[in-house]
């Protein structure tokens, strides 16, 4: 249920509605937008005559909401969603880049792309120190060690640090080495590994996974929000098909209707959506043209001998060439990059 307030209330009056709404046994989250002032309430509103309600002098109206998620819906918070650190946040009118390998392989290798990439415009390093693959005979990663790498890059260039998490017992590193936090594909539906990061202060970047729908995704946000975390940037990542020509399917559908449902920051990783670094240039511009708020794109030194991943990796050369590109179709949307 969602408590629509009079325009110029008061936060006196404010808490006074929500104080007399918590007494029916409910929680109330107010939000103040640019305008308007909206009470979300969460738990069981089903003994609440929404009549009564409607009859407090300082409520507009009221409106029932019918999706499971409360937390992650627009409803709830009109405006759109900044997350992010000091310097860097998705959501605003900057479509910012996350570039960087998909394993960290050396600390020479991802210091130099971490310079590299900050040239051509990136705004965060991604790396992965703990792989989940397919076999389990690829390369799992450097590990801990890789956080440490990673965290050396940071330090060298300034960028914020995206990387990967698999298992709980790793939690307390991430905390240390790591600025966001990536719930990639395969655990999408790892419903413990998400409430133990709703506990977290870290922004969590959380991927779809590759047979979920988008009302998973945003249910998946609501396990790591309900937990007190709201810091949770979604991402699209191409979904399973039946075609076979690609890796996956780039749903870029699934952007402007995650922004229509959901507050939260949207982006897309045309790396993984396709599998060939060729044709993340024009899924990137279609990303950026429906109005994803962010890219996260795969840029290895040497993708003919990358560990893992190298055939949809972009050199840095090719990386920069690309950014060039995306400038403007961001400002034909209103946007920049």
């Amino acid at each position: 249920m969602i408590v629509i307030l009079k325009q110029g209330i008061s936060k006196e009056k404010v808490q006074e509605v929500c104080s007399w709404l918590e007494s029916q046994n409910v929680k109330a989250n107010p939000i103040y937008g640019q305008d308007t002032v909206i009470i979300g309430l969460v738990g069981d509103t089903s003994s609440i005559d929404m009549s009564t309600v409607e009859m407090n002098e300082s409520v507009e109206r009221v409106m029932k909401v019918q999706e499971p998620y409360k937390k992650a819906n627009r409803k709830f918070h009109p405006d759109d969603s900044l997350i992010g650190g000091s310097g860097w946040q998705f959501g605003g009118n900057r479509i910012l880049v996350i570039a960087g390998p998909c394993s960290v392989e050396s600390e020479e290798q991802i210091v130099t792309l971490a310079e590299q990439v900050k040239e051509s415009g990136a705004t965060a390093l991604r790396g992965g120190a703990y792989k989940p693959r397919t076999s389990p005979y690829a390369f799992q990663g450097l590990r801990a060690e890789g956080l440490m790498y990673l965290k050396k890059a940071r330090d060298r260039t300034g960028l914020p640090v995206v990387s990967e998490i698999t298992n709980l017992m790793h939690l307390d590193l991430f905390n240390e080495y790591v600025d966001v936090i990536q719930v990639g594909a395969r655990n999408m539906q790892n419903f413990e590994l998400l409430k133990e990061l709703g506990r977290t202060g870290k922004v969590i970047l959380l991927k779809r996974g590759f047979a979920n729908t988008i009302e998973e995704l945003l249910m998946s946000s609501e396990y790591i929000m309900s937990g007190g975390n709201e810091k949770v940037i979604l991402c699209e990542r191409g979904i399973r098909t039946f075609e076979t020509s690609t890796r996956n399917t780039l749903d870029v559908s699934a952007i402007p209707m995650l922004k229509r449902l959901s507050h939260l920051p949207v982006i897309a990783d045309p790396s993984h959506a396709c599998g060939m670094a060729w044709m993340v240039e024009p899924l990137a511009k279609a990303a950026v043209a429906v109005g994803c708020d962010g890219l996260e794109i795969e840029v290895h030194n040497d993708p003919k001998h990358a560990l893992s991943d190298g055939p949809q990796s972009l050199t840095p050369e090719a990386f920069d060439a690309l950014m060039k590109k995306l400038k403007p179709v961001a400002a034909a949307v209103g946007r920049e990059i």
